[in-house]
């Protein structure tokens, strides 16, 4: 079976449960256990064979403890920056004592593998790969993760969550940083100590965590077959569920380990089976390529009866009740009894309820998002939405991704009329040569309160780089207003319909 027919059959969202191997493929600065104490290492001592000295002491059966590694690590590392105040830690030291002057201590060790997973310098060849990846975030429901860094959170967009503030979650789009994270320096996951104490209190979050193993299907990327965190996973669930029952069965038809092999282009999906040394034997389905775009294409054409978007909205809703938020709800079976309110959650039928996500204007909002995500799903409401054709609504590049919609040519005509209207109306002041924003921004002869009428014009005469247009646009910060939509309908035109 391959890829594509494997997800379809997924009756539900899936669940990502994501190791190191995912960060070292599309960042420059990402590392291994052993490659980041390695790193550390060289960086207090400049040599390499201090760190071979601590890891010889740290092996066991033939493997090495890299948690033991890092203990001895931490002490030296601590000591060191301990005694020299101003020295090359100097930065390091600075935060500690500002931390210590608020009664909040911190490692040194650890606030340095902060800020070593700081940025995120992504690769250069995996940009398309990634332009793939964020289209499946409409359809994951949420993301589990060793790592610190945060390429998750920075692709995906999801809710953060540490710690104790796991077992408080909302499990739609949240990204599950169960070793701790960059930004929190005292919650990471590292040495033997952590691991122990981690140990200690992770049965609740397990049983979260149980949860969404059983309910949804889950893909790992990152690791490879005789992990321990994906062997920790199996024990876990089949402790609790017995092996051969058919709920075990469905959970097992649910697994998939994505494993990286150099330059393969396999889409096949086969059966391997785990030795769990000692507790039993589990077969797995996996994938073994280097093909990933793929993989992300199928995930992203998965159609389920819902999506993960609108489950996280009525989570958000449903967990504001509960915490006696001031929302008023209806459940009703006659959508004409609704009353207007800040907010409603409708339960009822499909022939007497009718949801929308979001409106004409979010939609503007979200074009980004959208456009990023390829999600035809959330641009079918636009065939419901009652558009003004004296309005900014930027259709050309929505029509590309969902190409079944009715008022599609009818849109496009209203927007390109609309530009055509305004643009003979642009001052004389806006009307310039310059091919970047910045010069545009830059220009003390076009007054504030005009660079937008300035960057449109440039953009509708082909005078700026689209690139340079969309990364003014994606960081703009008032997306609400006209001067906005004005400037997003040119771009959208330029790109997707000129």
């Amino acid at each position: 079976m391959n890829i594509t027919e494997f997800i379809s059959q997924y009756k539900n969202h899936p669940v990502l449960f994501i190791g190191t191997g995912f960060s070292l493929r599309y960042l420059e600065n990402s590392y291994t256990w052993d490659g980041l104490l390695s790193k550390i290492a060289f960086d207090l001592k400049g040599n390499d064979e201090y760190y071979l000295d601590i890891k010889a002491q740290c092996e066991e059966d033939g493997k090495y403890k890299f948690d033991k590694i890092a203990t001895l690590l931490e002490e030296e590392f601590n000591s060191i920056l301990s005694g020299d105040r101003n020295g090359k830690f100097k930065d390091i030291n600075d935060i500690f004592y500002a931390n210590m002057a608020k009664s909040v201590k911190l490692s040194r060790f650890k606030i340095y593998i902060g800020q070593i997973f700081s940025t995120l310098d992504f690769r250069k060849t995996k940009v398309d790969e990634l332009t793939e990846l964020k289209k499946i975030r409409k359809n994951i429901g949420s993301i589990i993760t060793t790592n610190y860094d945060g390429l998750i959170e920075e692709t995906f967009e999801f809710n953060k969550l540490i710690g104790n503030d796991i077992l408080l979650s909302n499990p739609y789009g949240s990204v599950y940083k169960i070793h701790g994270c960059t930004t929190n320096a005292g919650k990471l996951i590292i040495t033997s100590d952590d691991y122990q104490k981690f140990s200690q209190k992770y049965e609740l979050i397990r049983a979260q965590l149980l949860s969404l193993f059983i309910h949804n299907p889950i893909i790992f990327f990152g690791y490879n077959i005789g992990d321990e965190n994906i062997k920790s996973i199996l024990k876990t669930i089949f402790t609790y569920i017995e092996p051969n029952s058919e709920q075990a069965i469905k959970i097992r038809e649910n697994f998939l380990l994505v494993e990286y092999e150099a330059d393969g282009t396999s889409e096949e999906i086969t059966e391997h089976d785990i030795d769990m040394e000692g507790f039993s034997t589990i077969r797995i389905n996996k994938i073994k390529t280097d093909n990933f775009t793929a993989i992300y294409k199928a995930l992203s054409s998965l159609q389920l009866q819902i999506s993960a978007l609108d489950i996280r909205k009525v989570q958000s809703i449903v967990r504001e009740i509960y915490s006696g938020g001031k929302i008023a709800v209806k459940i009703t079976e006659d959508l004409d009894e609704l009353k207007n309110s800040e907010k409603i959650l409708a339960i009822g039928t499909d022939k007497t309820i009718q949801y929308q996500f979001s409106t004409s204007s979010e939609t503007i909002t979200n074009y980004f998002k959208i456009i990023d995500e390829s999600n035809s799903q959330i641009l079918a409401l636009i065939d419901k939405y009652s558009i003004p054709s004296n309005i900014y609504f930027p259709i050309f590049g929505f029509s590309t991704i969902n190409t079944h919609l009715a008022h599609s040519d009818v849109l496009k005509k209203n927007q390109k009329a609309k530009l055509d209207l305004v643009l003979p109306s642009t001052s004389a002041t806006c009307k310039t040569t310059h091919d970047t924003i910045k010069k545009i921004l830059d220009d003390s002869h076009i007054p504030n309160s005009s660079k937008e009428n300035a960057i449109f014009w440039s953009t509708m005469e082909g005078n700026l780089d689209l690139d340079d247009v969309e990364s003014y646009l994606r960081s703009y910060p008032e997306k609400k207003l006209s001067s906005y939509k004005k400037m997003l309908c040119a771009y959208d035109f330029k790109k997707y319909g000129a």
